[in-house]
């Protein structure tokens, strides 16, 4: 019992963890984008984490993956979850999307994941569907229609969502050593994001404001809370784990209004509402 118990407690602090540290990445990454440009910010934060997941191999006992085939799968699924995502996300921001939309944009993903993980949908889960995509709707036409974010802007945030969906169901189907593929995802990661710096502004400031940001993403969320995320899509369902993210939005929010004074207007607070709801529909159990 004692032994259930501290492993109880142990799953339930790492899992706090996460969704605390994975809560603050927009907040950090909206600080060191005042101080420098996206892809300067983004190519950065891929070495920067490079290095580290090279340097904690040893300690992690992380194994790169065998074969070709594996080697393959995990560069592509690297591309999608942690070159597209990261991108799309960074350039959501960079185009005045706040932190807090661009978080409840992102709580649409663990619906996502069961429409396409699951064969048989019930009648539960696609009212939780509906539910969703309607809060969904909602803060996208708050941001655009009232708020005057760019259709831009929102456009690399619903690709971003897409590309987080899309990378986790590849995760999921890696089985053997999924953390050990993390290595070489950043590195595709980071190949993908040099491509666009020859065609992108690059600058930053040697500033707290460029350099504290910076290794907060590059080493605290892209290297402990991906590990985390790793193993809890390892050892966890998928739809369960990423039914995690709906807590981000509201704790992104909270974060955003204290760090930057942005308040979730009435819309995208309602569609956030809505989205939450929709999540109990999707994720409670059948009689």
């Amino acid at each position: 019992m004692l032994l259930i118990s501290k492993k109880s407690a142990l799953a339930a602090a790492s899992t706090s963890l996460f969704v605390l540290l994975w809560s603050s990445g927009a907040i950090f990454s909206k600080w060191g984008l005042a101080h420098a440009s996206p892809f300067a910010f983004l190519l950065l934060r891929f070495v920067l984490a490079l290095i580290g997941l090279v340097l904690l191999m040893p300690l992690l006992k992380l194994r790169l993956p065998r074969g070709r085939r594996a080697m393959g799968f995990a560069m592509a699924t690297g591309l999608v979850l942690l070159g597209a995502y990261q991108i799309f996300y960074i350039l959501a921001l960079d185009l005045k999307v706040t932190p807090g939309v661009m978080a409840t944009i992102m709580g649409v993903q663990p619906i996502l994941t069961v429409v396409l993980m699951e064969r048989q949908r019930s009648w539960s889960r696609l009212f939780g569907l509906g539910l969703g995509l309607a809060g969904l709707i909602m803060v996208v036409y708050q941001g655009i229609g009232m708020a005057g974010i760019s259709v831009s802007g929102m456009l690399c945030g619903l690709l971003a969502l897409v590309s987080m969906t899309a990378g986790s169901i590849m995760q999921k189907r890696i089985t053997d050593n999924p953390l050990g593929t993390l290595p070489v995802q950043y590195l595709a990661g980071l190949v993908l994001c040099a491509l666009f710096v020859p065609f992108q502004p690059f600058h930053f400031e040697y500033s707290a404001g460029f350099v504290i940001p910076l290794l907060w993403m590059g080493l605290v969320v892209s290297v402990l809370a991906t590990l985390l995320l790793y193993r809890l899509i390892a050892q966890g369902n998928l739809v369960n784990v990423t039914s995690l993210f709906y807590l981000v939005p509201a704790v992104t929010a909270l974060m955003d209004f204290v760090f930057f004074g942005n308040r979730l207007a009435w819309l995208s607070l309602m569609g956030m509402g809505l989205i939450i709801v929709g999540l109990v529909f999707v994720f409670r159990k059948s009689a």
